[in-house]
């Protein structure tokens, strides 16, 4: 799934000069190799960035530069070159993202991205694409998010995440690391020790379906664990609820509510890697449930509500 650990990525070739034309053989070699690898540039920039519509900008703009190169002769590996092009752009990104962040209206959620056999945008599947670890990632500078991304994710060397991020390979080994010891600070939840098993998650999350859409609060209270968590992203574009709500019973009373106001439809998908669910209202796409499971019951919702996260999902009702 990752760059193989021995291998070294090659400096960036040469943009061409305005006289000088793309090599032939270069754009036949990217035209053949580019939809296997195109994945993981995707993939790269999602994680980073935690936006589809910043992934898919990223991925434009690393196609367009590999078609725009004189030569890739001195590329060896295209895929580990073409990740660490998408890095430093995702990183460009992110930067100028936390600003706007400290100002987004009420709780932020990462964009959802549906994969599995509906998806319509492939990416590469691992630990580091589930939702929990995303927001944990949130939490990370920049630096240190590219660092263990491309560390963790892809197996890229540190000297060329050294490339990616203008810095030291010692420095970028350190902010790795630093990474790593945040990331298992942040529980379990986070580094899946606890995940349920796929069957065990699929059954919990039909159930929680069934309690959700029928306002079963009692079935609701028994699928919840005691401190599960109730988030809604609406960026303030949506309805939604401006603070986390926390507690089994807090979390079942308030989906009760919805139940009771909203009459919607839950729609099993495969979102970030794992079972969730999309919302319908009147035959439109209105939300995607992100749920953790763990121990056999739900211990977080994350229900995106914001209009403009929604767009990249496809519609598979």
């Amino acid at each position: 799934m990752g760059v193989h650990p021995g291998r070294r990525l090659t400096p960036a070739p040469r943009p061409p000069a305005r006289d000088e034309a793309p090599d032939a053989a270069a754009r036949a070699r990217l035209d053949a190799e580019w939809p296997e690898h195109r994945p993981a540039v995707f993939g790269a920039a999602y994680r980073i960035t935690g936006s589809v519509a910043d992934a898919e900008d990223v991925t434009q703009d690393v196609w367009l530069r590999a078609a725009a190169a004189g030569s890739l002769d001195e590329v060896r590996d295209l895929r580990a070159w073409l990740v660490t092009v998408a890095a430093r752009r995702a990183y460009d990104l992110l930067t100028s993202a936390r600003a706007r962040r400290e100002s987004y209206v009420g709780p932020w959620l990462p964009e959802p991205l549906l994969t599995g056999p509906d998806a319509a945008e492939p990416v590469l599947v691992d630990d580091t694409l589930g939702v929990a670890m995303l927001m944990v990632l949130e939490r990370l500078s920049p630096p240190e998010r590219v660092a263990f991304v491309l560390r963790r994710a892809f197996d890229v060397p540190y000297e060329q995440i050294a490339e990616a991020l203008g810095r030291t390979p010692a420095a970028c080994r350190q902010l790795a690391s630093r990474a790593g010891r945040k990331i298992a600070a942040a529980g379990p939840s986070a580094t899946a020790r606890r995940r349920a098993s796929r069957a065990e998650h699929e059954r919990v999350l039909a159930a929680f379906r069934a309690a959700s859409q029928n306002g079963d609060g009692a079935e609701l209270l028994a699928l919840l664990d005691p401190d599960a968590t109730y988030v809604t992203d609406g960026g303030g574009r949506a309805f939604a609820a401006r603070k986390v709500i926390a507690g089994a019973g807090r979390v079942a009373t308030v989906l009760v509510r919805v139940a009771a106001k909203f009459a919607f439809r839950l729609v099993p998908a495969e979102i970030n890697g794992e079972p969730g669910l999309l919302v319908y209202r009147d035959g439109q796409l209105v939300g995607a449930d992100m749920i953790e499971v763990a121990d056999g019951r739900v211990t977080a919702v994350r229900r995106v509500l914001n209009p403009d996260k929604l767009a990249g999902l496809r519609h598979v009702a």
